[in-house]
């Protein structure tokens, strides 16, 4: 009798269109092909792997590989998001992004560029990586989601192509108008949060200093992103090597062939994420007859419409697929809800080559060879800051800005979309952006603040005009006070004293915190008690961070700072609930409020639980969500390296990862080998020649071998 109903679920599924059969691979893998590939995992003592390749396709088939024993789920979710199928696998929480994929041409970008934009050293790089996914996935079928493998190099690249806008907020914008509220971006303060993250404050540090700013003449270079610690974006640790002058050792996310940040022995550079204005929205005029008809350049236009099919699992083995029109417009994706009919420009659009940029820099041999990588702007954002073995440090403000030819309009809200001078007239040249080369001063710095202050001399630019309707910071965050508060007031910085300042756990009097802080306090009297204590823990307080500090939690609860001051309402009523309410929360909790931040603020992963230093926008970086009476740390310094050449060029490193190698992988020694020493401020050696891997081996083996 089962068998028979089993079969009338079937005929019914399939006459209603639901799909039921998903194979485990949806075309056969060829095991033996992967023995053309010749590389080699080499792990050391921390479980990092330094994958040795004897061309730079080898090397990428071994980092695919090797990444995959570490987070081969995450690795497949960038897949699968990136392919739109969220909603197979999980459902209508996946049904947003899907669409997105779909909204915005992700696989048509890929497909009619991916030949034709991307060198075939590029292409042989993402497919040899793809290769190293599926060789995984032939050898653990147990770890697969079904009917996602074999991947491809177009996969690869379609990860890129989809991850990218989101990094400088267009999903936010996106998700505005396709709801049914009236669209407001930014009249006189910015509407919404860009960027993918809870936390608003989130950012990186990046600091180099020459040798004339350096005690012993030596060049260094700090990176120091922050990030969420687990999921996409989360960073993974990787030396890369091949016998073609591929050696480059630092951070990438899953499903990337190449080193985002890190350095080679010749140089290296850091991001930090700047947030210029990428995205315009415009109001087309719609023909008051027809509306999929808009007026530009003197006539009507057709919006072009055409169906998403999106696949959507509901419960089981069951799916479903539904249809939602997309519309695009001279402006790109088109909206329509009850307030209008709007466009939407984003930069970037089309561009395929983040990989082959990113691989043109890790493998560049001087400043020379960098710039030409970083000048073909096929990342739309990213401050980024350099050094090398010569001496030669820079900063630049490197962004996909649109050339918009007018003033007139307020970029950052709705634009008219009826008219020739609201189009993008192409980007702003490479050489055009704000930059430092060589200051004076030997210093420069970004911690997502303005690029003007990146120096403490004159920042270059050949276009003044560049912050008006280009969205370019103008505010300095605490980080950036910092900064130059510490390395920039030091004129001879020893090798401690730049590793003391990267681990700095305080504000500036300059900062959110401390300004507001400081005129709540002048205004704040109380007959109560407890009310009494904590305003004098606070007054008492030297804006420290420490572990030990005792007003960190009831200054963080109750001024929650922004980075930008002009971002920030002060609200006495407002901030004096919220230090009630944080009063009366750990008196619940500890039975007092004189409490040390470290007793509160944690790193917890496996059996580990640890106190940490740092809070929100502070150097030493750390965000954190209440859990249980205490904080338990999810996001900001994670993985960073700091990086000196000698006067005579020779290269040391260290690095640390707030938790180890293994980023998923509960049953390794390396999930959390890493957390006592990144919470006590301290790092690691990183290895980088062969003699100095195999004096610090764990294991080494061929993929596939181990």
């Amino acid at each position: 009798m089962k068998k028979y109903i089993i079969a009338g679920l079937i005929i019914i599924a399939g006459i209603l269109g639901f799909n039921l059969y998903v194979p485990l691979f949806n075309a056969p893998i060829d095991a033996a092909s992967f023995s053309t590939y010749d590389a080699k995992i080499h792990r050391d003592t921390w479980g990092v792997p330094h994958i040795f390749g004897k061309q730079d396709k080898d090397t990428a088939y071994g980092l695919a590989y090797a990444h995959a024993e570490d987070d081969f789920k995450t690795i497949q979710e960038t897949v699968i998001a990136a392919r739109g199928k969220l909603a197979f696998y999980h459902g209508k929480e996946g049904a947003a992004n899907d669409y997105m994929v779909q909204l915005l041409k992700v696989w048509d970008v890929v497909k009619s560029s991916y030949a034709s934009q991307l060198t075939e050293e590029t292409r042989d790089l993402v497919e040899a990586y793809a290769n190293g996914l599926n060789h995984y996935a032939v050898l653990h079928p147990d770890e697969v989601y079904r009917g996602l493998f074999p991947v491809s190099g177009k996969d690869v690249i379609a990860g890129f192509v989809h991850r990218m806008p989101l990094m400088y907020g267009l999903d936010r914008v996106l998700g505005k108008l396709a709801s049914d509220e009236k669209p407001e971006f930014s009249i006189g303060k910015e509407k919404i949060e860009w960027g993918p993250f809870e936390q608003t404050l989130m950012g990186s540090n990046a600091v180099a200093v020459s040798p004339k700013r350096s005690a012993d003449g030596y060049t260094r270079l700090a990176i120091n992103s922050h990030q969420p610690w687990t999921g996409p974006v989360a960073w993974y640790e990787a030396h890369l090597h091949s016998e073609e002058g591929w050696n480059m050792t630092g951070g990438l996310f899953p499903g990337s062939p190449v080193i985002f940040l890190g350095h080679n022995e010749h140089l290296g550079w850091a991001h930090t994420v700047n947030r210029p204005d990428l995205v315009d929205v415009y109001e087309l005029d719609i023909h008051p007859e027809d509306e999929n008809k808009y007026f530009i350049q003197g006539k009507y236009e057709t919006i072009d419409i055409w169906e998403a099919e999106i696949e959507m699992k509901l419960w089981g083995p069951f799916r479903w697929t539904f249809k939602r029109d997309i519309m695009w417009s001279i402006h790109g994706p088109v909206f329509k809800n009850p307030h209008g009919t709007f466009g939407v420009r984003f930069s970037g659009y089309g561009e395929v080559r983040q990989v082959e940029q990113w691989y043109q820099m890790n493998k560049a041999t001087n400043y020379e060879e960098f710039e030409f990588a970083m000048s073909l702007q096929a990342l739309p954002m990213f401050n980024t800051v350099y050094a090398d073995k010569s001496g030669n440090i820079s900063y630049v403000y490197n962004a996909l800005m649109p050339f918009r030819m007018s003033d007139a309009y307020d970029w950052k809200g709705i634009v008219p979309g009826n008219t020739i001078q609201s189009l993008w007239q192409g980007y702003i040249e490479y050489d055009m952006l704000p930059r430092v080369v060589n200051p004076e001063s030997g210093f420069v710095q970004n911690c997502n603040s303005t690029p003007y202050k990146a120096t403490l001399g004159i920042v270059e630019s050949r276009m003044p005009f560049l912050m008006n309707n280009l969205g370019i910071e103008t505010f300095q965050t605490n980080r950036a006070y910092r900064a130059i508060e510490t390395y920039g007031a030091d004129t001879s910085i020893t090798r401690e004293e730049f590793y003391q300042y990267k681990f700095d756990t305080k504000y500036s009097e300059k900062s959110v915190m401390a300004v507001n802080l400081k005129k709540f306090l002048s205004e704040s009297a109380s007959d109560d008690p407890h009310m009494r204590e904590a305003l004098e823990l606070l007054r008492n307080w030297d804006l420290d961070t420490d572990s030990t500090a005792t007003a960190m939690h009831l200054a963080y609860d109750a001024i929650r700072p922004t980075f930008d001051p002009d971002k920030y309402t002060y609200n006495y009523a407002t901030i004096m609930d919220r230090l009630e309410k944080s009063i009366e929360y750990y008196r619940s909790v500890y039975g007092k409020i004189n409490i040390k931040w470290g007793e509160i603020q944690r790193l917890k992963r496996g059996d580990i639980d640890l106190p940490l230093s740092g809070g929100p926008d502070i150097f030493r970086a750390i965000y954190s969500r209440k859990q249980n009476g205490q904080r338990k740390a999810t996001a900001g310094d994670c993985f960073y390296q700091i990086v000196e050449w000698s006067p005579e060029g020779k290269l040391s490193s260290q690095s640390i990862h707030q938790f180890g190698s293994a980023t998923s992988d509960e049953n390794s020694p390396h999930y959390n080998d890493q957390a006592e020493l990144f919470a006590t401020h301290q790092m690691k050696p990183v290895w980088m020649t062969l003699e100095d891997i195999k004096l610090n081996l764990e294991k080494s083996y061929r993929p596939g071998e181990e």
